[in-house]
Parts: C-alpha cells; sequence; structure tokens
C-alpha cells in the first residue's frame, strides 16, 4: 500500500510539471484515480493520501465498492449501457461515456425518478476507431444541442475523449489538439445546463501529453495502482460468486 502513496506524489509532480510547462498550474488539472480491479482497501489507501475522485470502467465494480469506501466523487468512466443505468444513477457524481441519445434519454429518465440534474461528458472517438465509443469529433456538437434540447435532468459538463494507443505518446496530440478545438467551439454555447468546466483526456500513458494540449481532468490508473493483475481478478471475482471470499 505504501507504493500507492509513492506512486500517487510521482503523479502529481508530473502532472503539475506537464501543467507548469504550458503556464498553468498543476492545481488546474483534476486527477481522477481509476480503480478498475482494485480492493477498496487500495482505493481507500488512496484517498487517505489525498485523492478526491475515482473512476470505475464497469457497473458492477461501482456496486460492489461503493459502501466499503470512504467518502469520495465518484466518475463513471468506462462504456455504460442503458440497462444499467438505474444501478448507479444515485451513486455516480459524474457520467463521462455518453455517447447516444438512446444512452442520454436513460439518464434522464432515471436522474427525473431521483429528483436530481446527473452530470455528463459527451464521449470523442478522435480517431474513430471501431474498438472503442464515443461520437466522432465533428459529431459532438450535434449531439450536445440535442440532449440540451431534450433531456431536462442532464447538465453538460464538458468533454471526454480516449486517444488512440501510440509507441511515442506525442503521436496522439493531433487527437488531443481537435478534442480541445471542439470543447472551445462547444463551450461558447449559452444554455443553463451547458457548463463546459471538464475536459477529461489523458491516462497513466499520454496524461502530460493531454495537459499539453489542454486536458484538465486526467484518468490515471496504473500510474498510481501498478500494473493490473487480471488473473488474479478473475480468481477473486470467481471465489466471491461461490462465497468463497
Amino acid at each position: 500500500m505504501e507504493d500507492i502513496k509513492k506512486n500517487l506524489e510521482t503523479v502529481k509532480g508530473k502532472i503539475t510539471e506537464a501543467a507548469e510547462g504550458c503556464g498553468r498550474k498543476g492545481s488546474d488539472v483534476l486527477l481522477v484515480a481509476v480503480s478498475k480491479t482494485r480492493t477498496p482497501e487500495e482505493i481507500n489507501t488512496a484517498i487517505d493520501a489525498g485523492v478526491t475522485d475515482i473512476g470505475e470502467n464497469k457497473v458492477q465494480e461501482i456496486m460492489d465498492k461503493f459502501d466499503a469506501v470512504k467518502p469520495v466523487r465518484w466518475h463513471m468512466i468506462g462504456h455504460l449501457q442503458t440497462n444499467k443505468v438505474k444501478y448507479i444513477i444515485d451513486k455516480v457524481d459524474i457520467i463521462h461515456s455518453v455517447d447516444s441519445m438512446k444512452l442520454a434519454k436513460e439518464i434522464d429518465k432515471r436522474a427525473a425518478q431521483h429528483g436530481k440534474v446527473m452530470d455528463i461528458l459527451v464521449q470523442i472517438n478522435p480517431a474513430d476507431e471501431e474498438s472503442k465509443f464515443g461520437v466522432t469529433t465533428e459529431g459532438a456538437g450535434e449531439l450536445v444541442k440535442e440532449i440540451l434540447e431534450n433531456c431536462e435532468n442532464i447538465r453538460i459538463k464538458g468533454l471526454m475523449s480516449v486517444a488512440p494507443i501510440k509507441e511515442d505518446p506525442r503521436d496522439v496530440k493531433p487527437y488531443f489538439d481537435g478534442v480541445k478545438a471542439q470543447f472551445d467551439e462547444l463551450s461558447k454555447i449559452e444554455h443553463p445546463r451547458l457548463d463546459f468546466e471538464f475536459l477529461s483526456m489523458g491516462m497513466s500513458g499520454d496524461f502530460p501529453v493531454a495537459i499539453e494540449a489542454g486536458s484538465n481532468l486526467v484518468r490515471v490508473g496504473s500510474a498510481i495502482f501498478g500494473e493490473r493483475d487480471y488473473v488474479q481478478y478473475r480468481k477473486d471475482q470467481e471465489a466471491k460468486k461461490n462465497g468463497n471470499a
């Protein structure tokens, strides 16, 4: 667990260095610690070390960990199926991965049932990769406007993007630059339920480049918690199902 604290300090240092390199402060960039496959104990260690925001990729993991994790802001950052919105609508503070009106309408409906306005980000797939979710950079504007017209229980807080994986992280900067340009353009829209506070770009392998391009929210997992052991994680999950853990 001590490694988590050391890794966190290293990540924060890199965030500050990247931000100051382009005339900003490290505090201008929100760090969301991605806790995919991590235990509540590991997450709580990160929270004790100063993490204020936790990001999860899967609905089931949020449900499994929610009550065991100390008070923190929860971000749903992975692909969200419409039939699972109801399980996390009262648990997460912001949903990063909205990429269709179908999903937006379900979030709107469930938020209304809970008497809340749900904060979301519109997800962009800047390289239009078939393996990733999200609208095209050019298509984001149309989705933003449609959500504002039809979903009274949604507030759009910005954009999220996952860049393609490149051997040299600097090769993804043109994709980040394109999303930033779209962010700047859409932020000009005046609407009571549009508040472009977050540009969520950058993960463990490329967050300094994303910050240089203008990101003010980075989603970092393995650089904080270490590399994921998916084999052990699956074994633990199977043990839970069988009542042995």
